[in-house]
């Protein structure tokens, strides 16, 4: 632990509950005063985290079976002997399980300031199983939120479309055992790209009982790297399932099952039974969380604050040896 003047005190607010009849109000609200839940002045921290999902029950905190948060937060309690609820730790996105991240962004905060922060983020990884790890550990600003300052997210979606299946993709490609043609999927993820209501490709939360299903694409690509095409997704945020869903129907418009413009018309049913007449969701293996998109004033530091560590590198010392 170093000095407190190494970082900066940051106020903390409560937000009240009272006059809010909107249920995802409420629920951002708790959120929200669950992340600034201490009652002492306090530091706040940013990593970025990468993950294989595979044997985690997703991001979100759950005890039992083990979820990618649970774990993150046993290691922080060790390495700043603070309970869980003083840490406060929240995450960008609560991927599924199975689903697994390159770039989950997370916040947590302590009452105290770290002189170097290598030390600390090496303790963390140190800690942590082989499957997660932080790639960034950094001091954010009081008003950084991981979850409500975001921008938008992007999506990666693996498909291995091979006759045999790749033994060394098997953790993170859905094998399709049909022959897909990639032209009509990218027709079809054209459809897809702008702002609209994407109700007909949620399934329902108990997370999220009253979510805002209108959402923004920025962009929708089908890329072909071998064997593997790579559906990638970047959008404003994505409901519950969302990106699985509307790859399950691209893989049927890929297997030429289905034609490209059968999109706008799901689209404008709003209804998920009008999906679920043609595709199930996509199996969460081949999905990842590859970025979190923020603002850049928001992603400035705070003045007088402890450098942002990427990982400690090591190094060879060179041993002089005797001639002989």
């Amino acid at each position: 632990m170093g000095s407190i003047a190494a970082g900066i005190l940051s106020p903390l607010i409560h937000v009240s509950l009272h006059n809010i009849s909107n249920t995802k109000e409420m629920e951002a609200v708790e959120d929200l005063n669950h992340s600034m839940k201490p009652s002492v002045p306090s530091y706040k921290w940013r990593m970025v985290i990468a993950y294989d999902g595979t044997r985690f029950s997703g991001w979100q905190y759950q005890q039992s079976p083990p979820t990618v948060q649970c774990i993150t937060e046993k290691a922080l309690m060790c390495v700043t002997k603070l309970d869980r609820k003083d840490l406060c730790l929240v995450g960008a996105s609560r991927t599924d399980t199975g689903v697994h991240a390159w770039g989950q962004v997370a916040h947590f905060v302590t009452p105290f300031s770290y002189d170097s922060l290598e030390s600390v983020h090496a303790a963390i990884n140190g800690l942590l199983p082989k499957e997660i790890r932080v790639r960034e550990f950094s001091p954010a600003c009081p008003e950084f939120h991981a979850r409500f300052s975001t921008t938008g997210k992007i999506y990666h979606y693996k498909i291995y479309n091979g006759p045999v299946m790749d033994p060394f993709h098997r953790l993170y490609a859905y094998h399709s055992a049909y022959k897909l043609n990639p032209c009509p999927m990218r027709e079809a993820a054209k459809y897809f790209v702008g702002r609209h209501d994407f109700s007909a490709f949620a399934n329902a939360s108990k997370n999220d009982r009253s979510p805002n299903p209108v959402k923004e694409i920025f962009r929708f690509d089908v890329i072909e790297m071998g064997a593997i095409l790579q559906l990638e997704v970047e959008g404003s945020g994505f409901l519950y399932r969302q990106v699985r869903n509307m790859v399950a129907l691209l893989l049927q418009i890929g297997r030429e099952a289905l034609p490209p413009d059968i999109v706008p018309m799901i689209l404008a049913s709003r209804d998920r039974r009008e999906l679920a007449k043609f595709s199930l969701s996509a199996p969460p293996h081949g999905l990842c969380l590859m970025a979190v998109n923020y603002n850049k004033e928001i992603l400035q530091p705070p003045p007088d604050c402890s450098t942002a560590s990427f990982g400690r590198t090591h190094s060879m010392n060179k041993c002089k040896l005797p001639y002989y």
